[in-house]
């Protein structure tokens, strides 16, 4: 489950119905989804810079997709009603009142004290994984089967959860997230591997305009308005002042993920080197547990359902 008490860093995974390659190539069908993936890409990232929610990772499959996130509350603290209004709009209309609200409509005190009590609602919802979550796999799941010309399931069940509370386990989990097309065989190398955050982080690759008006012309994006948030940024703990970030720096970072798909891809060097990357010294990981941590990171690791994900919005 998710506790913002103990950590505001989560592993989150969603996979397809049967696990199917409902975002790659069928190998039945032949049919190529491989599409899809750059939908949940631009979803995530349209979906960060509406909710309280910072990206640490992501990486898109063909049957299932990695995210690491960061909940920050706090960065709705300095927001206007009107501002909250704009967000949670972007992606629902809202009740009658609100709109009317929005109109500019004049409003009987218990009408105001309504809307109140409404965007307090919404406040609070975007800085909740579970409404993030919502957001993003159900216009996905309802796009595919528009495609498909099909209903039902499109995702296997609720997605899952893993609260990272280390900063080890928030580093290797980001790495084997990063990592994921590598180990699969889908990329060469960390810098070619699409639809993923290392990837993003070292081309700067990204069309916001491009990703709006797609999701607009599908219908499920109304008036996004706000500007695109980047990737959570690195920090270097030695230097950074604010510590808002990841507490490393990107380019130890780069290192670290060369060294460690090395060190798990059959086709280049097998034997982990003798120089370990600083960050692994600071950290105090052995160059043995690094490699175990990061190819079997969900099964060391305790998973969990989020059983609390809204599926049907109410307002």
């Amino acid at each position: 489950m998710i506790s913002l008490a103990d950590t505001p860093y989560y592993h989150i995974t969603s996979r397809c119905v049967r696990r199917a390659f409902l975002c790659g190539v069928d190998h039945y069908s032949g049919q190529n989804y491989e599409h899809r993936r750059q939908w949940v890409v631009d979803r995530i990232r349209l979906l960060s810079s509406l909710f309280a929610i910072d990206v640490c990772a992501y990486a898109v499959m063909s049957n299932h997709y990695h995210l690491v996130l960061k909940v920050c509350p706090q960065q709705l603290d300095g927001l206007g009603d009107e501002e909250i209004m704009d967000r949670w709009c972007a992606l629902f209309r809202g009740p009658l009142l609100i709109q009317n609200y929005r109109n500019g409509e004049d409003l009987k005190p218990f009408e105001q004290s309504t809307v109140s009590d409404i965007i307090n609602v919404w406040r609070s919802r975007l800085s909740s994984i579970s409404w993030f979550m919502r957001c993003l796999n159900q216009p996905i799941a309802y796009q595919a089967n528009r495609e498909d010309k099909c209903t039902g399931r499109f995702w296997e069940s609720r997605f899952t959860s893993q609260a990272l509370k280390s900063e080890e386990a928030l580093l290797s989990c980001m790495a084997y997230v990063d990592l994921n097309p590598v180990r699969a065989g889908m990329a060469e190398t960390p810098e070619s591997s699409e639809h993923t955050s290392i990837r993003e982080r070292l081309t700067s690759e990204f069309h916001l305009q491009q990703a709006i008006d797609d999701q607009t012309e599908c219908g499920d994006l109304l008036d996004f308005k706000s500007p695109l948030k980047p990737l959570l940024p690195f920090e270097n703990r030695l230097t950074s002042e604010l510590q808002d970030g990841i507490l490393f720096g990107f380019e130890e970072y780069q290192t670290l993920i060369d060294w460690t798909g090395r060190i798990i891809r059959a086709d280049k060097r097998g034997s982990i080197e003798s120089s370990l990357p600083n960050i692994l010294d600071r950290l105090q990981i052995t160059a043995g547990q690094w490699q175990i941590n990061t190819t079997q990171f969900e099964a060391i690791h305790p998973r969990r359902f989020n059983r609390q994900t809204p599926w049907l919005d109410t307002g």
